[in-house]
């Protein structure tokens, strides 16, 4: 659910921000006040398309933040899977520049914006005039059928087969084009392993070599440094060892004199303990360097016959070990490669079997719904000023036998006038006609679907009267089970609304500001008398405004009075 919108410096808005709740909530005010800018902003949020233009005039950026909670648990796995840390709410953030140039934050992360359309699909669905997107993708509408039908389980039963059937059928096609030239790889096979084995151990024994590599060849180097440092601390006449042993002598001497200089000869002391120590382990690691020839010899042609290994194979010397293991792993499936490929072929018989079995019970469950899913919307657009018009949902075969949504292909058919042949929703010309035809699948699928935040951009577009009204009963219908907002200019419509805000434009010392104001009980009464009778409101108007507010079956949601107004320029 959408709880919070925050606008700042889009097109002609200074700064905006609206509380939302569930339910249906309506957006009014006159032609040309900014109500699109509200859907326009939750469409960056969505990952939609940003110009330079959006960008209001004397501002260096546009800014969109929304605020979510109760989130869908698709979005909960997405988030997941991105490993984005969110705490039970999520804030999408989306800023454009001057340049039209865009960055999107996902909980203070930047992502790609293809990132954020994929989120923006769980959290948004946006129907109008201009945008009806998510309805007309095939996927969307078997997505929709399944969920009407309550074919959750089956779905992922399909798609958990597919994938056993195509890994099946991976390793089979593999092994098969590998059994080809069975003799001639095995034979390439046999050498390869010989000739690693000869001098491939485990990666500790390889890292021990060419760490005992390293330090043979700079044996010359770590000689001179060690006989310097041991010369330095005890082999000369002038040695750190001697002189500090003549200073912890001189301060013994005179230790019962002042007892203050017992911690410095105590500290001497020590550093006399600590170059004998060095002194013992200098001349055992000179000793350590004077390794035989043949030892030396040794661990260079063993490193260089690895590195030269790893180079014929186009890997990393520590790569070696695993690359045999997989090596001698492949020669003993080549080895059996006929059980080996019988037993495949056996195997994706039976996933075979089982996915047609299956996908054969997900397709009538479908068909089943189709008609009913068909049966509904078109009895509900008959009251959308669409009579005559008819809605089926279509299911056929699909062109590849195996997927991992079942053998079907769904598709949503429609046509909105009386003797038309049924046509493919995504070829529907009529704006207005899609908005409501959007209106009509969503309420009848919205019990089974996942709460998202809907918005309706002006369905109600070319109708008026009763069929108003029964447009407003169905997204009031529709927001009891998922947050809807609807931009409308109907008072029809308004009056069946949960919450409602009120765009205003103004003009004041030579600036034109615009203000989105919170209705409250009297408020609204008085945006509903305008939205019928016009600028001048009668008491007539008003008492038919109360009379649709009170018909609507609901208490306004909030007697706070008018809310905080927020400007735009």
């Amino acid at each position: 659910m959408l709880t919070h919108l925050q606008i700042r410096d889009l097109v002609i808005v200074d700064h905006v921000e609206l509380s939302l709740g569930v339910g249906l909530t309506a957006l009014t005010g006159e032609t040309g006040a900014g109500k699109s800018i509200i859907v326009d902003a939750l469409l960056l949020v969505a990952g939609g398309r940003s110009t330079q233009d959006v960008v209001r005039k004397g501002a260096q950026r546009a800014e969109v933040a929304a605020s979510f909670d109760a989130l869908p648990g698709a979005a909960i796995t997405w988030l997941k899977d991105q490993s984005i840390d969110h705490a039970g709410e999520l804030v999408v953030r989306r800023v454009v520049g001057l340049d039209g140039r865009s960055r999107a934050y996902i909980n203070g992360q930047v992502v790609p914006l293809q990132s954020l359309r994929e989120l923006g699909e769980f959290l948004l669905e946006v129907h109008g005039q201009q945008e009806f997107q998510h309805l007309v993708k095939r996927s969307a509408q078997r997505e929709l059928l399944d969920q009407h039908a309550n074919l959750t389980s089956q779905t992922l039963r399909i798609a958990s087969i597919f994938d056993r059937y195509r890994a099946a059928v991976s390793d089979f096609e593999t092994l098969k084009a590998a059994a080809l030239n069975r003799e001639a790889h095995l034979e390439l096979l046999n050498y390869q392993l010989t000739e690693l084995k000869s001098e491939v151990t485990s990666v500790a024994e390889i890292e021990a070599l060419f760490v005992e590599q390293k330090r043979v060849s700079s044996r010359g180097r770590l000689s001179f440094a060690a006989q310097a440092a041991l010369v330095a601390i005890a082999d000369s006449e002038s040695s750190a060892h001697d002189l500090l042993s003549k200073a912890q002598a001189t301060l013994r001497n005179v230790a019962d004199a002042d007892p203050t200089l017992g911690e410095a000869g105590r500290l001497v002391a020590e550093a006399v303990i600590l170059t004998h120590e060095a002194t013992l382990s200098l001349r055992r690691y000179v000793e350590a360097l004077d390794m035989d020839p043949e030892r030396q010899e040794e661990i260079e042609l063993r490193a260089a016959s690895l590195e030269s290994l790893a180079r014929k194979h186009r890997l990393g010397v520590l790569e070696l070990p695993a690359h045999l293991a997989l090596l001698e792993s492949e020669f003993e499936a080549l080895q059996n490669v006929q059980l080996t490929l019988g037993n495949l072929e056996q195997n994706i018989g039976v996933l075979a079997a089982e996915y047609r079995a299956t996908a054969n019970t997900l397709s009538l469950a479908r068909k089943q719904a189709a008609k009913d899913l068909g049966a509904k919307i078109t009895h509900l657009m008959q009251s959308l000023s669409m009579a005559g018009g008819q809605f089926e949902v279509s299911v056929t075969p699909n062109s590849t036998e195996f997927s991992p949504n079942g053998s079907d292909e769904i598709e949503f058919l429609v046509s909105s006038n009386p003797g038309q042949v049924t046509k493919s929703l995504a070829k529907v010309a009529s704006g207005g006609e899609l908005s409501r035809i959007s209106l009509a699948v969503q309420v009848v699928a919205s019990a089974n679907t996942q709460a998202l935040c809907r918005v309706f951009d002006e369905v109600d577009a070319g109708i008026g009267g009763a069929v108003a009204e029964i447009v407003g009963q169905q997204l009031r219908l529709l927001g009891e089970h998922a947050q809807v907002l609807c931009v409308t200019h109907l008072a029809q419509v308004a009056s069946q609304a949960h919450s409602h805000f009120c765009v205003i434009k103004q003009s004041a010392a030579g600036k034109t500001l615009t203000t989105v104001q919170a209705l409250n009980k009297e408020d609204r009464v008085d945006e509903i008398a305008r939205m019928l009778g016009g600028i001048d409101i009668s008491d007539k108007a008003l008492a038919h405004a109360r009379d649709m507010l009170n018909a609507s079956g609901r208490k306004p949601r909030s007697d706070r009075g008018s809310a905080s107004r927020s400007r735009i320029q």
